[in-house]
């Protein structure tokens, strides 16, 4: 503990003096726009780390607030917008003179004095680097995601505003070119590979697309599946996207993206499971721990196009092909139906209460079971011509 001790006040005597030459550094910026939104930033670090000198010089122990990201409590529905985290939200305490924080307490101080040196040269790391250049420090590379996302809630700062860049795990296919931010042209209409999502959306411009629809694809599996039956071709033109799974913050800026420029409906095609469901929630309404940023990252007219409960039955899925909810999917769907969203949407409601009657999860490749094409050749086509979800 002593060396993490010693490196947090090397942080903050060294930021101490960077303090002093920020005026000098900020107004070198060419784009006005660019420079207010920088000076901004690197006030609110300022505030932070001038805080903790003012308690020094005070003999008393610096302790940082964050805002709890982890707790409902925390959090409020708006329908336009999804989960919000509320103004008067609960915070912890961080604390310098506690053996319990005051590792997290010299991470924050390390990572803000990186976001410091990145903003004031107008330049970009992404959170792997932040990492590998402290691993002794951060022990993980969760525990530098973590932070970033608690210094961009607690500074009130767009996490893609701090310099700082993660790698995406999202793909996108389809009808879609657009430029990156430093000029490389990004044509998406291939059909046999799809395009990373790009770690800096804030950067995209000039999205060039003739596509009717987005569908958010939950599974990189079936994503694949539609890419090797040329499915945006066939159909119409159309915009295919994945974040594998629980989607990462790059995958929820593109959907919004998308949805800003093109106003086109986004659908969401995930497993009839409660896992599946969550994972369009957070597309549509958001999540907790991101609350704060709710307003980029949610979609509220996300709709719900498959795999649906009542699909289950409609089409006469076999029953070997099925599989029993676990107690754990219980659980989660029950909470799920507890969510204050839920209220506004009677029809998810419903199609869940009938997965609790049933007792049955089914996954897309299910549908298999029927014809080894009967997803992308007669499932999709009909459900997308004659408005089959809620």
């Amino acid at each position: 503990m002593g060396s993490q001790v010693a490196e947090l006040f090397y942080e903050v005597d060294r930021l101490r003096a960077e303090l002093l030459n920020t005026v000098e550094v900020t107004t070198d910026c060419h784009c006005v726009e660019a420079a207010v939104s920088h000076r901004e930033i690197l006030t609110r670090i300022e505030n932070v780390i001038l805080g903790i000198v003012t308690s020094l010089s005070r003999d008393e122990a610096p302790v940082l607030a964050l805002p709890n990201r982890s707790s409902w409590a925390n959090v409020s529905f708006d329908t336009g917008v999804g989960l919000q985290m509320t103004s008067g939200s609960s915070v912890t305490a961080i604390r310098s003179d506690c053996p319990s924080s005051v590792t997290k307490f010299a991470q924050i101080i390390k990572i803000l004095s990186v976001i410091y040196r990145l903003v004031q040269s107008n330049s970009y790391a992404t959170k792997r680097d932040i990492y590998y250049n402290s691993t002794q420090l951060f022990g993980s590379q969760t525990a530098v995601d973590n932070i970033v996302d608690d210094i961009s809630c607690m500074l009130k700062i767009p996490r893609r505003s701090l310099h700082v860049l993660a790698t995406s795990k999202g793909l996108i296919s389809g009808d879609l070119c657009y430029i990156e931010e430093d000029g490389t042209r990004i044509d998406c209409h291939s059909s046999a590979n799809a395009v990373a999502v790009s770690s800096n959306i804030g950067g995209i411009r000039n999205i060039v697309s003739s596509a009717k629809f987005v569908l958010i694809v939950e599974k990189d599996a079936t994503f694949q599946r539609l890419l090797d039956d040329n499915f945006c071709a066939k159909l119409s033109p159309c915009i295919i996207m994945t974040g594998k799974g629980v989607p990462d913050v790059n995958s929820r800026l593109m959907v919004r993206k998308l949805w800003d420029i093109l106003r086109i409906p986004i659908f969401a095609l995930v497993d009839a499971d409660p896992h599946g469901i969550e994972i369009m929630c957070i597309y549509k309404y958001g999540s907790v721990a991101m609350s704060f940023e709710a307003h980029s990252l949610t979609v509220s007219s996300v709709m719900w196009l498959g795999l649906l409960p009542s699909d289950i039955q409609r089409l006469q899925v076999p029953r070997d092909a099925l599989i029993p909810l676990t107690k754990r999917d219980e659980s989660k769907l029950n909470s799920l139906l507890k969510r204050p969203y839920l209220t506004t949407q009677p029809h998810w409601q419903k199609e869940m209460e009938l997965m609790q009657q049933t007792k049955v999860k089914a996954e897309l490749q299910s549908l298999a079971a029927i014809a080894p094409d009967f997803l992308t050749s007669i499932y999709l086509p009909n459900k997308l011509r004659y408005g089959g979800w809620v």
